[in-house]
C-alpha cells in the first residue's frame, strides 16, 4: 500500500510508526464492510485519516466464491490450501467457463467516521496449475484477461501498475486529498 500510495503530498504513517497494533476480525459480507471495519478501528486508535482495504478473488462459475472470504476459503486459510481447493473446485469446468476476477476496496476515514470507498477490479481467468513465483494467495493461478501471464509472473513494478489493489488507491488518492482538504491539513 505504501509503495502503490508513493504521492510527494501526502504525509504517510503506518500503524507500526504511530505505535498502533491492532487485529480487525473481518467479519463484514462485502468488502466495503470489512475495509470500513478495519479503517474505523484504526482511525480510532490513530485520531488520522485513515485508509484500509479488503480484497478478494472472484470466480464466476462458483457463483463469486471465495469473495470476502478469499483469505479463509480452505479449512487453514493457507495460500497454497486456499488454491489447491479452488482448483479442485473448478476441476470440471471447462477454461472458457473460468473467468475471475480480483477485488479491492479501499475505505478512506478519519475520527469522524465518516467514510468513502475506491473500488477497483482487475479481470482474467482461472488455470489449471501455478504459474509464477511472485505476489501471494491466487496469484499464480489468476490469469490477467488478454494476457497469457498470471500475476504471479508479472514483474512487481508492472503488478503494481495494473492490479486491482493499484486501481483502488488510486482511485482514493482523491479522496484522500479532498478529505485533508475538509480537515485543513
Amino acid at each position: 500500500m505504501a509503495v502503490l500510495l508513493a504521492d510527494p503530498s501526502l504525509d504517510l504513517v503506518t500503524p507500526s510508526d504511530v505505535g498502533i497494533s491492532l487485529e480487525v476480525e473481518e467479519t463484514g459480507d462485502t468488502y466495503e464492510e470489512n475495509a470500513a471495519l478495519k479503517a474505523r478501528a484504526f482511525a480510532a486508535a490513530s485520531g488520522l485519516l485513515t485508509l484500509a482495504d479488503d480484497s478478494g478473488l472472484e470466480v464466476d462459475a462458483l457463483g463469486g466464491a471465495p469473495g470476502v472470504r478469499s483469505a479463509r476459503y480452505s479449512s487453514t486459510g493457507s495460500d497454497s490450501d486456499n488454491v489447491d481447493l479452488l482448483l479442485k473446485n473448478l476441476t470440471d469446468t471447462p477454461d472458457e467457463s473460468r473467468t475471475a476476477r480480483f477485488v479491492c476496496v479501499v475505505a478512506v476515514t478519519g475520527p469522524s467516521g465518516e467514510m468513502d470507498y475506491a473500488r477497483g477490479e482487475c479481470e482474467g481467468t482461472i488455470t489449471r496449475e501455478r504459474r509464477g513465483s511472485s505476489g501471494f494467495g491466487y496469484d499464480p493461478v489468476f490469469q490477467l484477461a488478454g494476457r497469457n501471464v498470471t500475476m504471479a509472473q508479472l514483474p512487481m513494478k508492472e503488478k503494481n501498475l495494473i492490479s486491482h489493489r493499484a486501481r483502488a488507491v488510486r482511485k482514493a488518492i482523491p479522496l484522500v486529498k479532498r478529505r485533508m482538504e475538509e480537515q485543513g491539513l
